[in-house]
């Protein structure tokens, strides 16, 4: 009996990996943005929530109408995770 090489494995795993991933973020209501710099996990108004039914929140009354989040993500708080550093412009000096 032949054994897969390790690398036929790793790059069967890595769409189960991603599968995992974006279930777990559903569920947990996240949104996720990610670039070679930055890894940033925003929290999502939840379907669910009695208060906003997913809206994320409602606007208050009164001459100037303003929108009040939902406690279901706006007390939850947001994650970033830096990867590289973000290169320096041209036009500004490096210290």
């Amino acid at each position: 009996m032949r054994t897969l090489p390790r690398s036929l494995m790793a790059a069967a795993a890595v769409p189960v990996a991603l599968a995992a991933a974006a279930a777990v973020l559903k569920a947990g209501h996240w949104k996720l943005y990610a670039d070679r710099h930055r890894i940033h996990l925003t929290p999502v108004a939840r379907r669910s929530c009695p208060h906003c039914r997913g809206a994320g929140g409602w606007w208050a009354g009164g001459p100037f109408p303003e929108m009040e989040a939902c406690g279901c993500w706006s007390e939850r708080r947001e994650l970033h995770i830096r990867l590289l550093p973000v290169p320096a412009r041209f036009d500004e000096p490096p210290f």
